[in-house]
């Protein structure tokens, strides 16, 4: 049985120039994120999808949940993308979008959604790299692993760079 929704865990979203940062606890929906970023200048659109992977370390995964101190996450979440668009690595991007799904996600459903545009396919993987690991190490969610077998008292939170 997934945890109560804590208050501080709640959908938010922030839009600004073309660009998107989402906390929801809806399924992500790729093509429409995806789409979002699309432009008749872009050359290339880069799309990194996590998703729930069915096993850890040896552990059969059953299920991952994700909670987020939300106000705070969405300022980090937007201001990763805003550091990345205006830095020398990535001079020309057209846009950004970061979804990250909330609560319970199944396995083989995605958890985090990055899309990025670009004139040019370097600076759009560089990007999209870039934002994915800073959103992993410096954002307030956090996630519980599920294991078969396991009592799920004993499923453990761990940071999202876990």
């Amino acid at each position: 049985m997934p945890s109560p929704i804590p208050s501080t865990s709640i959908p938010a979203k922030e839009e600004w120039g073309g660009n998107v940062c989402v906390l929801t606890y809806d399924a992500l929906d790729v093509d429409a994120i995806t789409r979002s970023v699309g432009d008749d200048r872009a050359g290339a659109t880069v799309t990194f999808i996590g998703t729930t992977r069915n096993s850890f370390r040896g552990k059969v995964v059953t299920r991952l949940e994700y909670q987020a101190y939300s106000k705070l996450a969405i300022r980090s979440m937007v201001e990763i993308v805003r550091n990345v668009t205006i830095s020398d690595s990535a001079p020309s991007l057209i846009s950004c979008a970061v979804h990250h799904r909330l609560g319970t996600v199944p396995v083989g459903e995605a958890s985090i959604v990055i899309a990025v545009s670009s004139p040019h396919r370097k600076e759009a993987f560089v990007a999209c790299e870039q934002i994915l690991e800073e959103v992993k190490q410096g954002t307030q969610i956090w996630k519980r692993e599920y294991y078969d077998g396991e009592d799920e008292e004993r499923a453990e939170w761990k940071t999202n760079y876990s």
